[in-house]
């Protein structure tokens, strides 16, 4: 697993979250970005890295998606 270089940005609430989630479920990010794209969100692997690194905003549609692939409540995005 690779160790995240940069530290966390402030462009959003969710990105750490997501990636813990993510990662304790064992899904590898290429995986996550397919179900992604699967729903629909047209999303490529630095445009997501950058959402979990909080350097860009998460959509609206993003994290209803990330949230049904987590299989966890929207709510549970945003547990601090």
């Amino acid at each position: 697993m690779k160790i995240r270089k940069k530290s966390y940005g402030d462009c959003n609430m969710v990105g750490k979250n997501i990636e813990a989630l993510r990662k304790e479920k064992g899904i590898k990010q290429k995986d996550f970005i397919s179900k992604m794209q699967t729903m629909g969100i047209d999303i490529n692997p630095t445009s997501y890295s950058k959402l979990e690194g909080q350097i860009r905003l998460a959509t609206d549609k993003e994290i209803y998606a990330i949230a049904k692939i987590l299989n966890v409540s929207i709510d549970k995005l945003f547990d601090l």
